[in-house]
């Protein structure tokens, strides 16, 4: 069987602050967590993160042009914080990207080669971003995926139903996390 990883993206507070309701989410999220420590599948994080003034950002790069303007994201800053109901703990891995990807600006591959992580378990805000980024390339590659539909969340709920009822499933398996955790046994 494959080793599995994992991977919480962009559950930060500079991010979940931005949506009305993340209680449950962070709820069922948590859930997740835990049933990855007790089956012993690797849990990482991935959070966006600059260094101060931004020298990885473009003014042509119409996403994070805003958040340089903003000063958002650098070591400094509170909403870079991974929000405390889902808190890394120590063994678990913290990867840092620079654009929407998991794997753009990361040391992901070289961490999860490493973990001999041959299939990715996603989750994380927004489905439309990161969660599809990071499908698109780690398919290419040649990872084998799962996505938690409920362990992701979107500003648009339909663009959100639209991905993991009709796009994700070209290149992923998708579960809930109900689903998932009674999969893994925990």
């Amino acid at each position: 069987m494959t080793n599995s990883a994992l991977l919480v993206m962009d559950v930060q507070r500079g991010i979940t602050d931005r949506f009305p309701d993340t209680a449950d989410y962070l709820t069922r999220l948590g859930t997740a967590i835990d049933a990855a420590r007790a089956a012993g599948v690797p849990v990482i994080y991935v959070v966006i993160g600059f260094r101060a003034g931004h020298p990885e950002i473009s003014a042509r790069n119409k996403t994070f042009s805003a958040i340089a303007g903003a000063g958002g994201f650098t070591g400094s800053d509170a909403g870079s914080e991974i929000h405390p109901d889902v808190a890394s703990l120590p063994g678990d891995v913290v990867v840092t990207k620079k654009r929407v990807s998991a794997f753009a600006g990361s040391d992901l591959d070289m961490v999860l080669r490493g973990a001999d992580a041959g299939h990715l378990v996603l989750t994380g805000i927004a489905t439309s971003g990161v969660v599809l980024s990071t499908l698109r390339q780690a398919a290419d590659l040649d990872f084998e995926l799962t996505v938690l539909s409920d362990g992701c969340l979107d500003g648009d709920p339909e663009v959100h139903r639209v991905l993991t009822e009709k796009v994700f499933p070209r290149q992923a398996d998708v579960v809930t996390i109900d689903e998932w955790v009674k999969a893994v046994g925990a």
